[in-house]
């Protein structure tokens, strides 16, 4: 540990609340700025260009981006009471943006009464960040089961270990439903994907390109659509 993170003063040291003094925390952004004439038509496209550039980031062993695929989900009940959580991204195309879970889940849960989402992609060290929201569909089972296999046995496994989202006794409680998974089908042995689990498509209405700039000054290009198949609009955001 570097001299500079240890805990010097006994207060800090202690369980009561740190001070820090959030006003003052702040990161200057310097990067360059994006334009309209840059941006095509499509903004899967745009997606595309950004998302191998983030990949390309988070692969670079020296680089502080992890996990390019990481977004954070939300989604509200039938009451409007929003929740989020940090889902990987995968799959894309012009059709949708696609992530997989438990459909017992509380995502899965607000999803049936309330399909609509909004997809946060927080690329912090490349000063970005893109925003989707959309109405949400349920993906085949075809393509389900064919993401299911895709997915190390681990994986597999754990998706029938756990009841996403439901309240356990214990740990050991969890760790024993996935011994007794383990013993059942041993490593090399497919694992039949579970009929409560599977994946979502986002249908995005907006896709907005978020780049940090000078003094705040942010650069925000949107496009917009008034339904799923309608045509792309592209508008520029005060920040």
């Amino acid at each position: 540990m570097r001299q500079d993170d240890r805990v010097t003063d006994s207060r800090a040291a202690s369980s009561g609340p740190v001070a820090v003094d959030l006003a003052a925390m702040r990161a200057q952004y310097a990067a360059d700025g994006i334009a309209e004439a840059d941006f095509p038509a499509d903004p899967f496209e745009q997606f595309t260009r950004w998302f191998r550039q983030a990949s390309a980031e988070a692969a670079d062993p020296g680089g502080v981006l992890h996990e390019a695929n990481a977004m954070v989900v939300s989604t509200a009940d039938a009451d409007g009471r929003v929740s989020s959580r940090t889902v990987l991204l995968k799959g894309f195309d012009e059709r949708g943006f696609v992530f997989f879970t438990n459909y017992e889940s509380r995502k899965a849960r607000d999803l049936a009464a309330n399909p609509h989402a909004s997809l946060l992609f927080p690329w912090h060290p490349m000063a970005r960040q893109v925003i989707v929201t959309g109405t949400v569909e349920r993906t085949g089972r075809e393509e389900t089961v064919r993401y299911f296999r895709s997915r190390p046995h681990g994986s597999q496994l754990g998706a029938w270990a756990s009841a996403q989202s439901s309240v356990i006794g214990s740990r050991e409680e969890l760790d024993a439903a996935y011994a007794e998974l383990a013993a059942r089908y041993p490593e090399g042995e497919q694992v039949p994907a579970p009929p409560h689990w599977g994946g979502f498509r986002v249908l995005p209405l907006t896709v907005e390109f978020w780049q940090g700039r000078a003094n705040r000054l942010h650069d925000r290009l949107r496009y917009e659509r008034d339904a799923v198949g309608a045509p792309w609009a592209l508008h520029r955001l005060s920040p």
